[in-house]
């Protein structure tokens, strides 16, 4: 099957193709050169919890901010 490079390098993936690799708007595909060809693959898609982690900035460090949400913690 052959695909053809617009003049601002784009390439359009063949419906055919798409459904046979489940591919939908938005997926991230892997690019490598192998041996001369042109590779994509699906990349790995992060869970929940990693496409959420660093996404909060607060400026302050995670104990500081449970000891002024909670207070400080009694000795026992």
């Amino acid at each position: 099957m052959q695909i053809t490079v617009t003049e601002k390098w784009q390439v359009t993936i063949p419906k055919p193709l798409r459904k046979q690799l489940g591919l939908h708007p938005g997926q991230v595909l892997d690019m490598r050169a192998e041996r001369g060809h042109l590779v994509a693959s699906k990349a790995a898609e992060l869970d929940a919890v990693e496409r959420a982690y660093g996404i909060l900035r607060l400026g302050h460090s995670t104990d500081r901010i449970l000891t002024s949400l909670r207070g400080k913690a009694d000795a026992v």
